[in-house]
């Protein structure tokens, strides 16, 4: 799986990257993750608020802030 978490820094950006990593961790899933911060990387996803979430090439959340607990249900559904 591949994950990109969008967004320039702001401490939304960070939680989601954090609480995206705990997901992960607790659920033994294997995943790329990277953070995107550059801004114009950021707009060929063609989102207008951060934080997002993309998942193997595709905008899944964007504008919110998921729990571990939430983002931990997406990626079994993505199983």
């Amino acid at each position: 799986m591949e994950i990109k978490v969008l967004g320039t820094g702001c401490p939304k950006c960070k939680t989601l990257y954090q609480n995206t990593l705990n997901a992960l961790a607790e659920l033994d899933l294997a995943a790329n993750i990277e953070k995107v911060e550059d801004i114009v990387e950021i707009m060929k996803y063609g989102i207008m608020t951060t934080p997002a979430l993309v998942v193997d090439g595709k905008v899944v959340i964007k504008g919110a802030v998921p729990s571990v607990t939430e983002l931990k249900s997406f990626f079994t559904l993505k199983k």
